[in-house]
């Protein structure tokens, strides 16, 4: 039966729907279609990007690995210098005065010579007198070279930061507000006061 008698009715009338009905495409299923997906590619695309996943996690893992131990490392040794440092303040605590402490060892001995000797001498107050002036100086250099220099401020003005004013002395010879004496030196250590001078102060002879 050919193609225009499969289009007609039982009754030989034409069949108009068969007629508009769709025909299928004969050459794209043929060729192919172009949204035809190949399988197989797509999982090997979805492997490979799995992979690519998975490596750069490695990645990650290792760098983070690495930046641990580095942390680690840095903490340890942060404690080590915190313990250097306690060690080094408990020593500088404990050793503070050695340079000094080494000093007094020649003004203890100038001391006990002389002792000796007075008692050598029976009395000798000349030569008594001799080796303490020697101890005296010897005393004063090593107090220097630690940086602790005498405050003996007489007939200076009268300075409350290094100066204790014990008493005041009317006078027309100082100008008011002057040492007039000294009672007892002070002392400082490199610039700090250790003791302050214990002084008279002048003040005008008429006040009472």
């Amino acid at each position: 039966m050919s193609q225009h008698d499969e289009r007609q009715t039982p009754h030989g009338e034409q069949d108009s729907a068969a007629e508009n009905a769709p025909q299928p495409d004969i050459e794209n299923v043929q060729d192919g279609s172009e949204e035809y997906v190949d399988a197989g590619k797509a999982s090997a695309d979805s492997v490979a990007e799995t992979d690519e996943l998975m490596a750069e996690l490695d990645q990650a893992r290792a760098e983070a690995e690495q930046y641990r131990d580095q942390a680690v490392r840095a903490a340890a040794e942060l404690e080590n210098v915190r313990k250097r440092a306690q060690r080094d303040v408990e020593s500088a605590r404990k050793f503070a005065i050695e340079k000094f402490a080494s000093e007094l060892l020649g003004v203890r001995d100038s001391l006990e010579l002389g002792l000796k000797a007075a008692e050598d001498n029976h009395g000798d107050f000349d030569k008594l007198k001799e080796g303490m002036e020697m101890t005296n100086r010897m005393l004063a250099s090593s107090m220097e070279k630690v940086g602790i220099e005498p405050i003996n401020p007489e007939g200076e003005t009268f300075n409350p930061e290094y100066h204790e004013a014990v008493s005041t002395q009317p006078t027309d010879e100082l100008a008011p507000n002057t040492v007039a004496s000294v009672m007892q030196k002070g002392y400082t250590l490199n610039g700090r006061v250790l003791r302050a001078a214990m002084v008279t102060v002048a003040k005008p002879a008429g006040d009472s």
